[in-house]
């Protein structure tokens, strides 16, 4: 009888047991949450590439008893709040246009704390500014170029015999990427002339495609680059000017008077320079800055920052600087014309290079941290022998980790006059290369090292005119404020 009594207990709080979760389950169902939904909430407008600090809302929608996240991603825009917490019914998503035209988006993804996902996506048009110019074809009638616009070099572009191309203070010409036969520049072939007049409050910039600055930067005194780092080179190519000057040159048959530039191919007929007309005139070139070229057209040849062949003296070049070139900072071939006032900066080859008996004169200048020769003075290649005076001038041999290969190379055959030129920032094993040239002379070189260091730096005897000293000779580096080397500090002390 008791066996029975405690089966039937045992069974009344089963049954109890099943009612109360019974009625648990009844009364307290496991509870739904809704699932996110995202939508874009206001049309997005067409916007111009390099634009910054640009919007787009998207409406959001989630459970009111979770919290929820987000993430964004953009294609062909910069997203610059990628993350963050969900608050109130719309997320606003910032980005800046990029620096192409054409279609571009950003995904917004939005996840509540069960887990539940929602997305969408808002189409965004990019366009090219209206600002801009495509220039795809040569300069064959007398062009002006305004300070409003930014113009872009879809090729080898060349301002051709009997034309004259004028470029406004403060404009900007950027050349797009292009290698081979393809290299972008601007050439301006004998007989063509380049009016190009900036001023230290509104310099010329010749860039890539790929540096964002604009004509806004420039009318309020930017002149750097608002993204490229001042040591990222061959981007494109450059500018190239030629004339009828005479030049020292040969070839298998003897000599020649004209012969044709490098960094452009034979097939084009533009590229030849030289002649017999010492007082030629291509035009004006003043407070130019040329940025991130010297892009490659073949094995071992690069295209200069400033190539100046057969340019002759009636040719006005002044206040130039070059930056980041990916070969030389300015190469003279022969030609008489003069150039004063002269910044080259961050050069992936010689800072100064010289061909073919240039007879002209370089006067004040600064040289910053080239990665080949400070300065490459090449003698004459045909039977005119002319000389050239370089003087005035502060060389930076080495700045951190970037070192110029040499101080001052020369052949047997140069002439050249060296004056008063400061080297400073020198560095163990750079050197002048050769002393023994009969057609080079020097006279105030000041080493920025003691008396006792300044052998090392001298392969053979010091000649007489090179000592050690601290800069009684250099540049003027009052006149470079202008320059983007200026501007980030790099001429400090100098």
């Amino acid at each position: 009888m008791k066996k029975m009594k405690k089966i039937s207990l045992l069974f009344s709080l089963t049954l109890l047991m099943g009612l109360f979760f019974a009625s648990c389950d009844k009364d307290d169902p496991v509870e739904a949450f809704a699932k996110p939904n995202v939508t874009v909430s206001t049309e997005v407008n067409d916007v111009t590439y390099g634009a910054t600090e640009q919007s787009v809302d998207f409406s959001v929608s989630y459970d009111s008893k979770l919290t929820a996240t987000y993430t964004a991603t953009g294609t062909g825009v910069s997203v610059t709040n990628s993350s963050g917490s969900v608050t109130g019914n719309t997320v606003t998503i910032n980005y800046d246009a990029g620096a192409n035209a054409g279609a571009a988006s950003i995904t917004l993804s939005v996840t509540d704390t069960e887990g539940q996902t929602d997305d969408a996506t808002a189409v965004i048009s990019i366009a090219q500014p209206e600002f801009e110019v495509q220039v795809t074809s040569n300069i064959s009638e007398n062009t002006t170029w305004t300070s409003d616009k930014v113009y872009i070099l879809s090729g080898r572009i060349t301002v051709l015999s009997g034309a004259t191309l004028t470029i406004e203070e403060g404009t900007i010409i950027k050349g797009e990427a292009g290698t081979g036969a393809n290299a972008t520049a601007l050439l301006v072939a004998r007989g063509g002339k380049l009016m190009a007049e900036g001023n230290a409050d509104a310099p010329i910039i010749f860039t890539s495609v790929a540096d964002e600055i604009l004509p806004a930067d420039i009318a309020a005194g930017n002149f750097e680059s608002p993204n490229l780092d001042p040591d990222i080179n061959g981007l494109w190519g450059g500018v190239i000017i030629l004339g009828k000057a005479p030049i020292s040159a040969s070839n298998e048959s003897g000599d020649v008077s004209e012969i044709q530039i490098e960094g452009i191919p034979t097939s084009d007929q533009n590229g030849l320079y030289g002649g017999n007309e010492p007082t030629d005139n291509s035009g004006v070139i003043q407070y130019i800055s040329i940025r991130h070229g010297g892009t490659n057209i073949g094995s071992g040849n690069e295209i200069n920052g400033l190539s100046l062949g057969g340019v002759g003296s009636g040719t006005v070049v002044e206040n130039i600087e070059v930056v980041a070139n990916q070969d030389d900072g300015i190469e003279w071939f022969g030609g008489t014309v003069n150039v004063k006032n002269v910044v080259v900066w961050n050069v992936g080859d010689d800072g100064i290079d010289t061909d073919q008996s240039w007879n002209g004169t370089l006067d004040n200048f600064i040289v910053v941290a080239p990665a080949g020769h400070a300065f490459e003075l090449d003698g004459p290649e045909g039977s005119m022998a002319a000389g050239h005076v370089i003087q005035n001038g502060t060389i930076v041999a080495t700045v951190g980790e970037r070192l110029s290969e040499d101080l001052i190379n020369v052949d047997d055959n140069s002439i050249v006059d060296l004056k008063n030129l400061f080297f400073t920032g020198i560095s163990e094993g750079q050197k002048i290369n050769r002393v023994t040239a009969a057609g080079v002379t020097f006279e105030g070189i000041e080493f920025d090292v003691t008396a006792e260091e300044l052998p090392n730096h001298v392969n053979g005897d010091v000649p007489a005119g090179v000592t050690a000293g601290s800069g009684t000779n250099k540049a003027d580096a009052s006149v470079f404020g202008w320059t983007w080397a200026g501007k980030a500090g790099a001429l400090t002390g100098l």
